[in-house]
Formats: C-alpha cells, structure tokens, sequence
C-alpha cells in the first residue's frame, strides 16, 4: 500500500445532484451583484479558474480580492445549507468503505479538491466522509489554480513523496496533473468522462467505480 491516498471530491466520492450548482450561483450573485445566467466549465477545474472564466463570461472584472470574496461566500452557504446537502445529494456507492479499509490499513489519506477548504469540509462530512480524512495535509481551491499545483501543495503538506503517493480522481485534469506531480494516478469513470476518454489520458489504471472494495485496494497496492 502507498504511503498516502489523495482523493478528488467531486464525482470522485461523491454527487451533489446540482445542488452544488445552485450554491455557486448564490455566492456569485451575493459577491457580484449579478445573477449567473451562465458558468464556466467546471469538469476538471478549480474554483479560482471557474469563478475567473465566469466572471469573463458576464463581462465582470476578476481579482483575487473577488475570489477571497467569493470564497468566504461560498464556504458560509455550504455551512449554511449542509442538511439540504445532505438531503440532495450522496457518496458514491463504495466510497465509505474504500476509506474506512484505507483506514484500517494505516494509510494517511486527503484531497486534492478544486473546491474552497470550508465547502470541501463540509461536503464530506454531510456524507460521512470526513472521518477518514487528514484534511490539514490537503490542497484545496484557495492554494493553486492548477492540479500539478495543488498536488505538490498536499506532498508538500504531507511530507509525502510523490513515488509514495496514489491520486484518484475523475477527469483528464486529474490524471495530467497527477503525470506532472510524479504521483500514480488512479481515474475513476464515475464522473462525465467516458472510461475511453480516461485511459487517453494515461493513468496507471482505471476503475468503473468505488463499489467493488477488494478490486479498488488492488488497484491501489499495485
């Protein structure tokens, strides 16, 4: 087994069924004072490059001061809002036990989101998820705007080294950030990316999804 497991948050381990979506906008409309008619895409990205390409896309200026703005934002209406999260959304089939054999295991484990830290905290732990996590050795939305970034943040955090180090996560993103931050990279085809479109994107290996327990800590150990 690895040293420590990093994992993607959304689509990885879990779905908020749009009510993430819906959250987004209200931080947008509450630090803007625009209604989102339109959002970036967020397949894949951070929530600086996101809020950024959103902003571009209703003719707004972007700065970090708005970020650290939006961020505030969106961490209180996740805090806010976490019972109707918890009722909208849920975790992947097998994510729970996945973590908790990691668990048993002795494996340190954390995330490598592009959400905001606070939103981030809260999602796992409206599903359970949180538990498991060393959350302090995480990197998360408000530290990079990039995967590779954010991954060498967590190593960094962790006092990990990267050959000691596996990454799941859903999208192309995380599989070329984790090619660039020397970490293996497992892709889990539970999100909007075809199981063809992931192995294209090189990954040590690509699973269906979480449920099968025994099958996901094989491919971890490998």
């Amino acid at each position: 087994m690895p040293e420590l497991v990093l994992w993607d948050i959304d689509h990885t381990l879990m779905a908020t069924r749009g009510y993430g979506r819906q959250l987004w906008a209200a931080a947008f409309e509450q630090v803007t004072g625009v209604t989102m008619l339109k959002q970036a895409s967020v397949t894949g990205s951070t929530e600086q490059v996101i809020l950024r390409e959103t902003a571009r896309l209703h003719s707004l200026p972007y700065d970090r001061e708005l970020f650290a703005r939006f961020a505030e934002a969106l961490g209180a209406l996740h805090v806010r809002h976490a019972a109707e999260l918890r009722k909208r959304g849920h975790a992947l089939p097998g994510a729970a036990a996945t973590l908790a054999a990691l668990n048993e295991q002795g494996v340190r484990q954390s995330v490598v989101t592009g959400n905001v830290r606070q939103a981030a905290e809260v999602k796992l732990a409206a599903f359970g998820l949180d538990t498991y996590m060393r959350l302090d050795e995480g990197a998360y939305g408000e530290d990079a705007e990039g995967r590779p970034e954010l991954l060498l943040t967590a190593l960094q955090r962790a006092g990990a080294a990267p050959q000691d180090t596996v990454f799941l996560g859903d999208t192309p993103a995380d599989v070329e950030g984790g090619r660039q931050a020397g970490v293996r990279v497992i892709a889990v085809a539970t999100g909007h990316t075809t199981t063809n479109d992931l192995h294209a994107a090189g990954p040590h290996s690509v699973l269906d999804g979480l449920s099968n327990t025994s099958h996901v800590l094989a491919a971890i150990g490998e």
